[in-house]
């Protein structure tokens, strides 16, 4: 049977989800996550559904991606199919080929599970590795110990207080409170909280959002900051152990995050929450098309 790709559409975008929760299970490689998706909705459904690509085989999904930006896609598929050489050619086919209109000519990502065959594939294609990220994961079988701030779990009327924090910890982010609310109404923040930490005096110092992909299942923190003028004094690690906290209370069995491993001091914070470091990832970088199409 022939794989084909989808763009699915607003209408499409609870089974695309739906699917990757399903493909969330401890000990997986890292990969994408229902909270990416859930991250991303904050732009609206119709920029998300414009941005999910699908792959399906005889009307089922095998494969779920995120462009996340115009040139970095984030990519999984099906535990099962990890391995189909069919669905790895295909989809390397479709993300080389700039006509699909995957990813454009030039410099791009590919975000794929370690051990796939589209790592290998790509790399034949002249691929490059990219720059180091480091995957950390903490267990939730047990309590988690209290963060020892004041957390406060945010809703519709504290929204400028999430957005605010998030550009306070964030020197690019252009996060709103109408990105929350629509970040709020989309499907996979059904599975998700946002948390604010308040320091002593009563100032909003760091924020998290935790997304479960359901009971039994990883959840991740996608993203965490602390806000620039309340640095170095521990708040990075209370917000995280909050947040591990809160994943467990949804019924995830383990929280998941990833940093780029230059940021030292992001690996340390969640270190120190409880977090464990696993072996290092890398995505798979084009600088710009290595065997460009013939013109006539």
């Amino acid at each position: 049977m022939a794989i084909v790709m989808d763009v699915p559409g607003t209408d499409g975008l609870g089974e695309a989800v739906g699917v990757l929760r399903e493909w969330q299970y401890d000990g997986a490689p890292m990969q994408l996550h229902p909270g990416d998706v859930g991250w991303f909705w904050r732009f609206g459904a119709r920029a998300t559904a414009a941005a999910v690509r699908t792959w399906s085989r005889d009307g089922r999904i095998l494969a779920v991606g995120l462009l996340d930006g115009p040139e970095l896609l984030r990519l999984t598929t099906a535990p099962d199919v990890r391995q189909d050489e069919q669905l790895a050619h295909q989809l390397v086919a479709d993300l080389t080929d700039p006509e699909r209109g995957v990813l454009k000519e030039g410099r791009a990502h590919v975000e794929a599970p370690v051990g796939t065959p589209v790592q290998d594939l790509l790399y034949r294609d002249g691929w490059n590795v990219d720059e180091p990220w480091t995957p950390l994961r903490r267990a939730l079988s047990e309590p988690v110990e209290d963060p020892d701030v004041r957390i406060e779990v945010i809703g519709p009327e504290q929204a400028h207080v999430r957005a605010a924090l998030q550009r306070a910890s964030f020197d690019t982010s252009t996060f709103t409170e109408e990105h929350w609310r629509a970040m709020a109404a989309g499907v996979p923040y059904a599975d998700a909280r946002c948390l604010v930490a308040y320091d002593d005096r009563g100032d909003a110092v760091a924020t998290v959002t935790v997304w479960s992909a359901g009971p039994g299942k990883p959840g991740v923190l996608e993203p965490m900051g602390v806000h620039r003028d309340h640095r170095g004094r521990g708040h990075g690690r209370a917000i995280t152990v909050a947040a591990a906290a809160s994943l467990r209370e949804l019924g995830s069995s383990s929280a998941l995050v990833c940093t780029p491993s230059s940021h030292a001091a992001a690996v340390a914070t969640y270190k120190a929450a409880g977090f464990e470091a696993l072996p290092e990832v890398r995505d798979r970088r084009r600088d710009a098309n290595p065997f460009p199409a013939v013109r006539t």
